[in-house]
């Protein structure tokens, strides 16, 4: 008798389907058409023959058969996860540079501790500095790859996210917000959020002055949040010691900026390959 073999992507779509309780919601996180999804559904139950599904409304509730399948297919992609990474952790090996701004670094928390358990063999070396300063060094081929601020001093690079940017207060203090504005900044030459604030404020016709700076988002915290001025962050930088303003306090709207993700020019070596594919996917789906 032929063995019968069942597609590993219709499983995917089975367990997800499960996970999410809806086509719809199923297609949306695989990144899938609807009429997809219900096409590999309908497939697997056409292969083994019998009905796994029924529809409740717009939810999807399975038969029995339906139910122990989706208990094997959960077995069957985690063994198929389990060996891709063991079979990556013995090829992959080497040395890794990464350059990343200190205020990204809690960006990439996720992703380097699973590229560490996927890939031991790597000595993986972690720099945080500025992004202007990160691109110089990728640039002299000191360093394999850098997560950076694109500005007008580090342009190219492929952007891979598009981070908003925001007014923030201390949570229970903040200044007057009547001219001219007391604001805390990184430090001259190397900050686009000055760039997009000073901008905004200028075209309102708002004036401003320099109450802080600071290298890093670490050194403005605690002005900020003493109520002693206005810091320009991302959402993500946003923390219990600070309120974001809304439209109601004056403050002019601000553009966003833009995450690029640098390497040196050349074929890039496997862990090179590898890091980049994680913060790629990582940072240009997480919300």
């Amino acid at each position: 008798m032929r063995s019968r073999i069942l597609d590993l992507n219709m499983l995917l779509t089975l367990v997800t389907i499960a996970d999410t309780g809806t086509v719809t919601a199923a297609a949306e996180r695989l990144a899938y058409t609807q009429s997809t999804v219900s096409m590999q559904l309908n497939r697997l139950e056409a292969a083994l023959g019998i009905p796994l599904h029924e529809k409740d409304g717009r939810r999807i509730r399975f038969t029995a058969e339906g139910q122990k399948l989706v208990g094997y297919a959960r077995k069957m992609l985690e063994l198929n996860n389990e060996a891709v990474d063991d079979v990556q952790q013995r090829q992959v090996s080497g040395e890794l540079n990464l350059g990343i701004p200190e205020d990204y670094a809690f960006l990439l928390t996720s992703v380097l501790s699973h590229f560490n358990r996927q890939f031991p063999a790597v000595q993986l070396q972690v720099t945080c500095r500025s992004s202007v300063e990160l691109v110089k060094q990728v640039q002299a081929g000191n360093m394999d790859l850098a997560v950076v601020t694109r500005q007008a001093r580090s342009p190219g690079g492929e952007v891979i996210r598009r981070e908003p940017l925001m007014w923030a207060v201390g949570a229970n203090a903040q200044p007057s917000l009547t001219d001219p504005i007391p604001l805390a900044f990184y430090s001259p030459g190397a900050d686009v959020f000055r760039d997009v604030a000073e901008q905004a404020l200028t075209n309102a016709g708002r004036d401003w002055r320099m109450a802080y700076s600071s290298q890093s988002m670490t050194g403005l915290m605690p002005v900020v949040a003493a109520g002693l001025a206005v810091a320009v962050i991302t959402r993500n930088m946003l923390t219990p010691q600070l309120r974001v303003l809304d439209e109601r306090s004056g403050m002019p709207a601000l553009q966003y900026v833009e995450i690029a993700l640098h390497r040196p020019a050349g074929r890039p070596s496997e862990p090179v390959k590898q890091l980049a594919e994680l913060i790629r996917s990582h940072l240009s789906t997480e919300e």
